[in-house]
């Protein structure tokens, strides 16, 4: 069961996330309403007093109607105070005074031509006209009393405009372009802190592509405790176990190589006696089958010291302790002395031999000698016990743009098939070493009908 560890928590890559988002949104907020305070302001200096929400139409008509009905003195001074009164309120409004006689006494702020004259007719056609229009018209009866004839006012619609949307009418480009700012603000925020994360898990992809010596990935330094670090933590305790292991196994293949050491080594005291006693055996007086028991005892005396030698090698090899010096050599004769050297071997055991040895551009190979001995040596031996029911053995040169080789070919079984001599293939795995230890390379191919495999020096462009 997992507790819930807050400071932990507080630490993790999901906390530090949810903070931008918190912050983002905190701070969207708080931008917005000081924008649109800030702008309301601005619009109050510009546009002076703006009317609320509740001062809709009704509410100045009914005033209108109030403030006329409670005038006494209708001269053209107190009704100019009046119409003054109301501009103060109303800056952009429109005041005229109409007698009862119908002639016009008294306007303020009136823009449009009007007859000095009022008839019933074009008093008519006016109210028909403004009713319901812009500018919103008041018509009232002066004193409340049709006898001192009426007054207007006229007041532009956009005045009783909500302050939202006269603000948003005239700063609403402003406060749009400033929500995107802060909106672009958090994007880059976020691609930030993402990009934070991205460069800190291509570090660790990083190190995990980058090999020590002994060819294990490296340590990083962990730097935050939150979930990359911990990632980073547990793939340092990877590495870490990952050593360890690797040195048990060098130990572990250190003691295997000397325990196949001493084995050889203590092999070989009793395989000497057992072939002294064999010898001297053979001298005995032996009937046919004695010395055909004896004949076989020698051949596995022999296998079991090539084996040993085979085993012997192959440790060596792995343990890089088989000396290797390169010296430069005409190998085509140095390969002409092995094959003598085995030619009364297969010529015993009744091989026909095919031997065709041509000159090289460069007969020099900077080789070992030593390897290059053993190499042969191991392929001979293996034609000998694995194919010598073909009876062939055939050692060519071949020579092409690219490189120069050995071809040594039998018309054995092949190495897919079973033979009599199969052992754990310790001889080629000394060949494939020792070619590679000498920059040569080499192809096998083997089939039912025989075995061909070449050893091949590439040549210096």
């Amino acid at each position: 069961m997992k507790i819930f560890r807050p400071f932990k928590f507080l630490r993790s890559l999901l906390a530090k996330y949810m903070l931008i988002i918190f912050l983002a949104i905190s701070i969207v907020q708080i931008a917005y309403f000081t924008l649109a305070i800030f702008v309301l302001e601005i619009a109050k200096k510009e546009h002076g007093d703006i009317v609320t929400e509740a001062e809709i139409t009704s509410e100045v008509e009914e005033k209108w109607h109030a403030e006329a009905k409670n005038i006494k003195n209708f001269t053209d001074e107190v009704v100019s105070k009046h119409f003054e009164k109301w501009q103060e309120r109303y800056p952009k409004a429109s005041m005229f005074w109409v007698g009862q006689d119908g002639t016009l006494l008294t306007t303020l702020n009136v823009m449009e031509q009007l007859p000095s004259k009022w008839t019933p007719a074009f008093t008519t056609k006016f109210i028909k006209e403004r009713y319901g229009g812009d500018p919103f018209t008041i018509i009232t009866f002066l004193g409340g009393d049709e006898s001192n004839g009426f007054i207007v006012i006229e007041i532009p619609r956009d005045v009783f405009t909500p302050p939202l949307k006269h603000i948003y009418e005239t700063y609403g480009t402003f406060l749009f372009f400033g929500v995107i700012a802060i909106i672009l603000f958090f994007i880059v925020v976020s691609f930030l802190f993402f990009k934070g994360i991205r460069k800190r898990l291509l570090h660790l992809q990083e190190a995990m592509e980058i090999r020590d010596v002994d060819g294990l990935p490296v340590e990083i330094d962990v730097k935050k405790m939150d979930e990359i670090g911990q990632l980073q933590q547990s793939f340092n305790k990877m590495v870490c176990e990952l050593r360890d292991s690797k040195n048990r196994e060098l130990k572990e293949e250190q003691l295997r190589r000397e325990l196949i050491a001493n084995l050889s080594h203590d092999l070989r005291t009793p395989l000497t006696k057992i072939r002294a006693q064999s010898y001297s055996i053979s001298k005995e007086e032996l009937t046919e089958e004695g010395q055909q028991a004896i004949k076989a005892m020698e051949t596995s005396i022999i296998s079991i010291d090539a084996l040993i030698e085979n085993l012997m090698s192959y440790t060596l090899l792995m343990a890089s302790k088989y000396k290797y010096e390169a010296k430069e050599i005409n190998v085509l004769r140095f390969v002409r002395e092995q094959m003598s050297t085995w030619y009364t071997v297969f010529e015993k055991e009744g091989f026909n031999i095919d031997i065709e040895l041509h000159s090289f551009e460069n007969n020099e190979w900077q080789v070992d000698p030593i390897w290059l001995g053993r190499i042969f040596d191991n392929l001979f031996q293996n034609v000998l016990r694995h194919a010598n029911s073909g009876k062939y053995i055939g050692v060519k040169t071949e020579s092409t743009e690219h490189y120069d080789a050995f071809i040594i070919r039998d018309c054995g079984n092949g190495m897919k098939n079973e033979s009599n001599a199969k052992g754990a293939g310790i001889g080629l795995s000394i060949v494939d070493i020792m070619v590679k230890g000498m920059s040569l390379d080499w192809d096998i191919c083997s089939s039912e009908s025989g075995t061909e495999i070449k050893i091949k020096h590439y040549k210096v462009k």
